[in-house]
């Protein structure tokens, strides 16, 4: 499968919100390691100078600069259409994927509050079957262990 077929694939299902940060940044590397990005992703823009090297510094630039647009087009695609305006500026990206894992990777006080909310509220629709009631609380408590809220035997 050709990796305009995985991006196409990703994208007919969720997209990153904002509220997905966790499961979508688990994801990404798959998609970037198919691409043959995913280690872009830690990567500097390399120098590039006056020196006698110049020509092999300005081949590597151009080969880095190829990838970083890859990488941030794909990060970019698949995100919902509302956050793409807030990333679009970065100019590499490693500062996107870093802003990202900034603006979303930690739990702050509202999200871990949120997702308590959403577990306690959550209440089965009649159109999922058991399986699918059973992946969404899965899901639930999945999200809740990794904002390090351990859920009691009451809960």
């Amino acid at each position: 499968m050709d990796s305009k077929n995985i991006i196409a694939d990703l994208n007919k299902r969720e997209k990153f919100t904002g509220t997905n940060y966790d499961i979508w940044h688990k994801k990404m590397p798959f998609l970037l390691n198919e691409q043959e990005l995913y280690e872009h992703t830690i990567m500097t823009r390399p120098p590039v100078g006056n020196t006698v090297q110049h020509r092999r510094d300005l081949e590597v630039f151009e080969a880095w600069s190829k990838k970083d647009r890859c990488v941030r087009f794909t990060l970019l695609s698949c995100m919902h259409d509302d956050l793409i305006g807030a990333y679009e500026h970065c100019p590499t990206a490693k500062k996107m994927w870093d802003q990202l894992r900034f603006d979303f990777g930690g739990t702050s006080v509202t999200r871990l509050r949120s997702l308590v909310l959403q577990f306690e509220m959550y209440k089965n629709e009649p159109k999922n079957s058991m399986t699918e009631h059973l992946r969404i609380m899965s899901a639930m408590i999945r999200d809740l262990k990794n904002a390090g809220n351990a859920l009691s035997d009451e809960q």
